[in-house]
């Protein structure tokens, strides 16, 4: 969902209404981060501010040791429902999960993983 909407250079708040209480996994800003890797010349220096805007706005939960736990829950449950999520995916519905939050995406695979609360959007 962030990707999408740096690539239309969207603001990165649009979806968050002023009650919702948001916050991003650690792994969203490392593929946003590849993206700027990635990028060169002007586009790597929007890219980099785009991605800049939101770690000074928005709390970043990092990978720790019950985020793995629940990684590890997810992986195992998603392989038995069907094909396997990409770890990365599995990553930000664990952060969730141990935060009580709702991942909000524009990927119904996630509506598929046990436990995970989510909210699809465009």
């Amino acid at each position: 969902m962030l990707i999408k909407a740096e690539r239309r250079q969207a603001e990165p708040f649009a979806l968050a209404s002023g009650e919702d209480d948001i916050a991003i996994a650690a792994i969203s800003i490392a593929e946003l981060l590849h993206g700027v890797e990635r990028a060169d010349g002007r586009h790597r220096a929007l890219r980099q501010e785009w991605v800049e805007q939101i770690v000074r706005h928005i709390p970043v939960k990092g990978y720790d040791l019950e985020t793995a736990r629940v990684h590890a829950r997810l992986l195992a449950e998603s392989g038995r429902i069907g094909p396997t999520r990409r770890a990365h995916d599995l990553i930000i519905a664990a952060t969730a999960v141990v935060d009580d939050r709702v991942v909000v995406t524009s990927d119904k695979g996630f509506t598929e993983l046990p436990g995970v609360r989510v909210r699809v959007v465009g």
